[in-house]
């Protein structure tokens, strides 16, 4: 035995003999897929391509100050957050919450259902006016967007439409995960929050927050490399 040890110690010292470990070397694992960073996507929100015919405002005793731009695969708007707290009523959004509650929103869960906004990542959308036409600028019910506030990316979906001339408004849970006062009648924030919201896109379902990251992330992707 102590003669193997021996010629093995040589063989080795030799470089005949390599040891197993060496010869089977641990795979390399692959980073998943991460969407781009805040600065990212913001640089290429610098210049506007306007699209909308004319301006929204963010509150409805303001003037119309915030157009709606175009880029490659997306569309964008820079604007506040109010706190969109229709859809199903949960102990945070109800008649006794939100003061303008309503127990719908314009696009339903997978069930058929309305979103619930203390769970569900969504924007709102201006409703169809001849200011705007979200539809012919590709988006639609459950479009992926982007949003953007204080360095931080979440990913939603379009889940409800709002007044046809403000712009600047997302669920309770968007808010709340973005770090904004989610309180349906005294929270949001005057921003800026910026909104990119990519053409042709769909998450679903559109209650799951994580596919709204999934597809967003890949299409945020794109979105930096072709502007």
């Amino acid at each position: 035995m102590r003669k193997l040890l021996l010629l093995a110690a040589t063989l080795l010292a030799a470089g005949t003999l390599v040891p197993s470990a060496a010869a089977s070397p641990a795979p390399s694992s692959v980073a998943p897929l991460a969407g781009p960073s805040a600065a990212q996507l913001l640089a290429k929100t610098q210049s506007c391509r306007q699209i909308s015919s004319g301006k929204y405002k963010t509150d409805s005793e303001l003037g119309r100050t915030i157009p709606v731009c175009d880029a490659n695969g997306a569309v964008w708007w820079r604007a506040d957050m109010d706190i969109d707290c229709d859809g199903q009523r949960t102990p945070r959004c109800n008649e006794q919450t939100d003061p303008w509650f309503q127990p719908d929103t314009a696009f339903h869960r997978s069930d058929g259902k309305p979103l619930v906004s203390d769970v569900t990542h969504y924007v709102v959308v201006p409703s169809p006016s001849s200011t705007w036409r979200y539809s012919s600028s590709g988006l639609a019910g459950a479009g992926s967007c982007a949003v953007i506030y204080n360095n931080k990316v979440l990913y939603a979906s379009i889940g409800d439409t709002g007044p046809t001339d403000i712009i600047g408004e997302a669920s309770y849970a968007t808010a709340r995960d973005l770090g904004i006062n989610p309180d349906p009648e005294n929270g949001g924030t005057d921003g800026p929050v910026t909104y990119i919201c990519f053409k042709n896109s769909k998450v679903s379902p559109i209650e799951s927050n994580s596919a709204a990251t999934s597809v967003g992330e890949g299409r945020a992707n794109t979105f930096v490399a072709s502007n």
